[in-house]
């Protein structure tokens, strides 16, 4: 039961933390080249697609 709550927790935790990391560079970092800020955009997209992958994965092992 903690485990699962944890579990969601974290997984929360970290979506919020991409699309937040996404916004700082899109809209704060004004200093760095072009590339780089692809990159971290890039780093952002892949924590907020990790925690949406792991949501399905919780459900799905709810579910069954």
């Amino acid at each position: 039961m903690w485990q699962r709550r944890l579990n969601w927790s974290a997984i929360i935790l970290v979506g919020i933390f991409g699309l937040m990391w996404i916004g700082v560079v899109i809209y704060a970092d004004q200093v760095s080249s072009l590339w780089v800020r692809a990159a971290q955009v890039l780093f952002g997209v892949l924590l907020f697609g990790w925690a949406v992958l792991k949501a399905v994965v919780l459900v799905r092992d709810q579910e069954g």
